[in-house]
């Protein structure tokens, strides 16, 4: 006659085990725990080049036409704090592109060597998916262009993006960065009239943003609107000062100031080149930007979340404890001690 019989598991063995691979666990992302803030940072930075990218590519528009970028010629160390810093500054640019045409961010950290500030301006008639697509493309050049250094900007036809270890917010800037002149016809009245109407009608309008036709002659100036009101009006008038004394003569000209841009263009047929005052292009012209925009966001909120959770498990295991405290950890949940 055959008895039932229940086997008890070793309890003490598997709690044992539970307790040793706990500790083991513990141990490890207590020593290893830089290397979680590392995957964090490098997951930032795989979005913005190697996947935003991509898909910026898919939609090119005017918009993203690069004017003109330059970079620092400080380098920060791969794996340091400002580089961390850096990282969330630039995701930080690009989420807030989806809700605004234009922001500012100062990243601060322990030290003063760790402070990165940034800014991105769109262009006044850009709706916001174009806007949204524009910064994430410039933030992608960006990449590319200024590896490891610690400033850099980016001039694209619909917006601006710079960031840099020392303080530009709020500075007046009327230095000279990129001037552009076509080619010169002579003196020819009527495109001289045109063009001297169109810069007075720049220089005599108000707000960052400003547009001006005059017959053929279609004209545009963008101050960042981190300045003062008269520190754009201040910033316009030299860029339209400078126009004028040197793109004499031409059909065309673009003075970029490291504050403002003021740009003129005249065609032989009216139409061409228009400026909009405030996001007037159509529907159809925005479906694919809009495409694009649906597609980062989906994915800059997938990345954000695992940001978040490699953060986590960098706080849950490493904190500032060391392998001792660890341990403790690993017994109090174990309720023995090996």
């Amino acid at each position: 006659m055959f008895t039932s019989s229940t086997k008890q598991p070793p309890t003490h063995t598997h709690t044992l085990s539970r307790n040793i691979s706990l500790r083991s666990l513990c141990i490890f992302a207590d020593k290893n725990k830089h290397i979680l803030v590392n995957m964090a940072s490098l997951t930032v930075y795989l979005f913005i080049v190697v996947i935003a990218l991509p898909l910026l590519h898919m939609t090119h528009s005017i918009s993203d036409t690069v004017i003109y970028g330059g970079c620092s010629k400080i380098k920060y160390t791969p794996g340091s704090t400002y580089e961390s810093n850096l990282n969330s500054l630039l995701t930080s640019l690009v989420n807030s592109a989806t809700s605004s045409s234009y922001n500012k961010y100062t990243i601060t950290g322990s030290t003063p060597q760790d402070i990165v500030y940034g800014l991105f301006q769109c262009r006044g008639d850009l709706t916001l998916p174009d806007c949204a697509t524009c910064v994430a493309h410039s933030v992608s050049q960006l990449g590319t262009l200024c590896p490891q250094t610690c400033g850099g900007a980016a001039q694209l036809d619909g917006c601006f993006v710079k960031f840099d270890n020392t303080s530009f917010i709020g500075v007046e800037d009327k230095s000279v960065v990129m001037k552009k002149c076509a080619s010169s016809v002579g003196y020819d009245t009527n495109l001289m009239d045109g063009r001297d109407a169109v810069l007075a009608g720049l220089g005599g309008a108000t707000g960052s943003y400003r547009v001006s036709g005059s017959g053929n002659t279609q004209g545009m100036s963008q101050c960042v609107e981190d300045l003062s009101v008269s520190e754009c009006e201040d910033c316009v008038m030299e860029a339209i000062g400078r126009l004028k004394s040197d793109c004499e003569g031409a059909v065309s000209g673009e003075m970029f100031l490291a504050k403002c841009y003021a740009k003129y263009s005249s065609t032989s047929t009216s139409g061409d080149h228009v400026y909009q005052s405030d996001h007037g292009s159509s529907d159809d012209n925005h479906s694919d930007g809009e495409q694009t925009f649906a597609i980062v966001i989906g994915v800059l909120a997938g990345v954000i979340l695992l940001v978040i959770f490699l953060t986590f498990l960098g706080r849950v295991f490493g904190g500032n404890a060391g392998e001792d405290d660890c341990e403790h950890k690993s017994e109090r949940r174990s309720g023995m001690k090996v």
